[in-house]
């Protein structure tokens, strides 16, 4: 039961970076080209690990604080998500407010350290990044209550355990989570990770001025921040199994996130990021969807 409840820490501590090498080889397929390896995240970050930080004079204990508290706050979101059918190793009764809420510190203290270098810059990206997550944490936060209330529980361990896509409000509920998802993560259409083009950066422009194992916590939280919206999409996919599959569940679970990676390499290639006035509306789009699915769920 020990191992069941941690599984899904250990599985993404260990494989978040790679989804985002399966992304880039997906996307350089599409394109003709052999692409990055696989692991070239792990090898990014290994890189930045060894290197020295550099820090500007203009700064203050909020931007060294910022990759800290954004991977401490996404490893608690992780620490609160199971494998199908088990329990995530910080569960209790209300965890699902906790989850929320460790992902909007994750961003809170990231454009913080962003505003903290005075670099009008990175303030562009900062107050582009709150606008969009204004939008998208009502999406979010609406999709959630609406499978909570289905459920009858706050706990994401016993909400994932109780809940299976058999009803028209959890399809558009996974339809807004799917949105929320590529919004959350900066992918394309609403950013491209990818991009060097100074005007259309969100995302990458909040951490320029990050070096070394700054930056390492930086691309590992992201990593991370990947898997745990992605787990919890899959989890609402997946039959739940039971404790005794638990190298079914796990296997099950890291097929789901490969695949989902595969989705978004897909979407990625085929999608140009939208205009930034056409974002608000599809942001707006996905809002309504969770809503609507509320609404259904109080018949």
């Amino acid at each position: 039961m020990q191992t069941e409840a941690y599984m899904n820490l250990f599985l993404g501590l260990a494989f978040a970076p790679l989804l985002g090498g399966i992304i880039n080889r997906i996307k350089a397929a599409f394109a003709g080209r052999t692409g990055q390896p696989l692991l070239q995240q792990y090898y990014d970050m290994y890189k930045n690990i060894r290197k020295g930080a550099v820090y500007s004079r203009t700064t203050s204990w909020l931007f060294r604080a910022g990759p800290i508290v954004g991977l401490a706050s996404v490893l608690i979101a992780l620490a609160l998500v199971p494998v199908n059918g088990s329990t995530a190793p910080l569960a209790f009764t209300g965890d699902l407010i906790l989850f929320a809420y460790a992902l909007g510190l994750m961003r809170f203290f990231t454009v913080l350290a962003a505003l903290d270098t005075g670099s009008s810059f990175e303030g562009m990206g900062a107050s582009r990044e709150v606008f969009f997550s204004a939008l998208a944490e009502p999406a979010l936060l609406l999709g959630l209550a609406t499978v909570a209330r289905r459920a009858g529980t706050l706990s994401l361990s016993e909400l994932l355990a109780a809940t299976s896509v058999t009803s028209p409000e959890l399809v558009l509920v996974l339809a807004a989570l799917g949105i929320v998802f590529l919004c959350e993560n900066a992918r394309i259409p609403f950013d491209d990770p990818n991009t060097h083009l100074e005007l259309t950066m969100i995302h990458e422009v909040m951490v320029l001025d990050h070096s070394g194992p700054d930056f390492a916590f930086i691309q590992y939280g992201a990593a991370l921040k990947v898997w745990v919206l992605g787990s919890v999409i899959v989890g609402l996919i997946l039959p739940v199994a039971g404790g005794k599959f638990l190298l079914l569940n796990s296997a099950a679970l890291l097929g789901c996130m490969f695949m989902l990676a595969v989705i978004v390499g897909i979407i990625e290639s085929t999608m140009a990021r939208l205009r930034l006035l056409r974002v608000p509306q599809l942001l707006v789009a996905a809002g309504a969807l969770s809503l609507f699915a509320f609404i259904l769920s109080m018949r």
